[in-house]
C-alpha cells in the first residue's frame, strides 16, 4: 500500500464522515444490533422471568458447563454468545455498503472519476485502495459497536442482576475471523458493481445474497433449529475466507477501464 493508495483511502473516509446523508445511516444499525437489543433483551429477561420458561428447549441446547447457572443468567448467556454475535456480521456488511456502494460511483456523480484514472496509480491499485478503505471501516465501526455493546452489558448486567457476562470463544472467531471475511466479500462484490452501477442503490443490490442467509441463521437459532458452536463458525469463517481471496483475485481480473467507464 502506497502512499497514493493511503490518500485515495483517507479521501473516501472523510467525504463519508462530513456526508451529512450517509454518515448516520452508518451508525444507525450498529446503533441498533449493539445496544437497543442487547438492552431490550436484558430488561425483558430480568423484568419478564415468567415468559423465559418458555425457551427451556433451546436452553437445553447449551453445553452442560452453561447449564448450571441461574435460568436468568442463562437466557442472557445464550442470546448474547450465541445469537447476538450473528448480528455482528451483519454489522459490517451493512457499514461496508454504505461506503462500498458509493466507490466508484460517487466518483461518477462528482464528476471526479477521470481525474481519479489520471492518479499515478494502476487501475488495480485504486481497485484495492477502494477496497480497504470500505473495509477498515467496517472493522472499525464492528469493533467499536462490540465495545460499546459490551460497556452497555456489562453495567446493565452489574446494575440489575449483581453478575458479569461471561463471553465464550464464538466471539473471538466471530470478530477475527468471520466479520472480516464477511465484510470483504460484500465489498469486493459492491465495488465491483458500483464500477458498473448508475446509482449506489444499484450497487447494493448483491449484497442481499449476503445477507439473506444470516437472516435464516438468526431465525434458526431463535427458534432452536440450530445452536451454532464455535467449530461451526470457525469452518464458515475458513471457507468465506477462501471466497473472500478468491473474490479478490477474479474482481481484480475483470476490473477494468471498460467496465468503469461505461
Amino acid at each position: 500500500m502506497n502512499k497514493m493508495q493511503v490518500a485515495i483511502m483517507k479521501k473516501d473516509l472523510r467525504g463519508l464522515v462530513f456526508n451529512k446523508r450517509l454518515f448516520p445511516a452508518l451508525l444507525i444499525v450498529p446503533l441498533i444490533f449493539a445496544l437497543v437489543l442487547p438492552t431490550i433483551l436484558i430488561l425483558t429477561v430480568h423484568f419478564a422471568p415468567e415468559d423465559i420458561s418458555e425457551m427451556q428447549q433451546l436452553l437445553d441446547l447449551l453445553p452442560l458447563g452453561e447449564q448450571s447457572q441461574d435460568i436468568q443468567m442463562r437466557v442472557i448467556g445464550l442470546m448474547f454468545n450465541y445469537i447476538i454475535p450473528v448480528f455482528f456480521i451483519i454489522i459490517p456488511i451493512m457499514s461496508a455498503t454504505i461506503m462500498a456502494a458509493s466507490s466508484f460511483v460517487g466518483e461518477k456523480e462528482k464528476r471526479t472519476l477521470e481525474t481519479l484514472l489520471y492518479c499515478p496509480l494502476s487501475l488495480h491499485q485504486i481497485f484495492q485502495a477502494k477496497i480497504f478503505a470500505s473495509f477498515l471501516l467496517s472493522m472499525f465501526v464492528t469493533f467499536l459497536s462490540f465495545i460499546l455493546m459490551m460497556l452497555a452489558a456489562e453495567t446493565e448486567l452489574l446494575l440489575i442482576a449483581g453478575s458479569p457476562l461471561l463471553l465464550n470463544i464464538n466471539w473471538l472467531v466471530t470478530l477475527l475471523l468471520l466479520s472480516p471475511s464477511v465484510s470483504l466479500m460484500a465489498i469486493i462484490l459492491i465495488v465491483r458493481g458500483s464500477a458498473k452501477a448508475q446509482s449506489a442503490e444499484e450497487a447494493q443490490q448483491r449484497t442481499i445474497f449476503l445477507i439473506l442467509p444470516v437472516l435464516l441463521l438468526v431465525v434458526g437459532q431463535f427458534t432452536g433449529i440450530l445452536l451454532v458452536s464455535a467449530w461451526l463458525l470457525l469452518g464458515i469463517g475458513i471457507v468465506f475466507t477462501l471466497i473472500a481471496g478468491l473474490l479478490m483475485k477474479s474482481g481484480r481480473n475483470k476490473f477494468n477501464y471498460e467496465t468503469l467507464l461505461k
